[in-house]
């Protein structure tokens, strides 16, 4: 009938709009990007998925993540007409300086080896697995290759890459 996802049993989960989690796009950890500060990788997203400067000026200025993606994602916003295909891109992007402007988020992330990383929203069938378990994963997609990127930059693999190996 089905089969048992052992894959999703062992992997690290996190809730995209848990502020709390460091693998959170909306936890706060500044970092500087395209000329700007971003309090978090959520308000970046959102900021540059908007056609209106005015708007992903609001965005860049609210108190959280949460909030930036409440200003920028309702489907009545204008968003930009490629939005669709910058948003994996954009996303990236911020996780991957947000780490690099953040050591302690670098060193959790190697920490996880080669484990599989699980965005778990309920609803989300494109960042999140949703409740179906169907979901693409995309932040986690993401955030498994942030840590790659790091790796192959440092010319290590995974069971290399540890933050204890690194240091010893």
């Amino acid at each position: 009938m089905f089969q048992h996802d052992t894959l999703l049993e062992k992997a690290l989960s996190f809730s995209r709009f848990d502020a709390s989690h460091w693998l959170s796009p909306c936890v706060l950890r500044p970092f500087q990007l395209d000329g700007h500060t971003w309090p978090t990788a959520e308000h970046y997203l959102q900021a540059n998925l908007v056609a209106s400067a005015a708007l992903a000026d609001k965005i860049r200025q609210a108190a959280s993540g949460e909030q930036a993606h409440a200003l920028g994602s309702p489907w009545y916003r204008r968003k930009r007409k490629d939005w669709k295909n910058l948003r994996r891109v954009l996303m990236t992007r911020a996780l991957y300086t947000q780490t690099m402007t953040h050591p302690d988020i670098k060193d959790a992330l190697l920490e996880t080896g080669d484990q599989h990383i699980v965005e778990t929203s309920l609803y989300d069938h494109y960042w999140g697995i949703a409740r179906d378990q169907r979901g693409e994963n995309i932040l986690g997609k993401v955030w498994m290759g942030v840590r790659d990127k790091i790796r192959a930059d440092a010319g290590k693999t995974p069971a290399q890459s540890t933050v204890k190996e690194q240091r010893e």
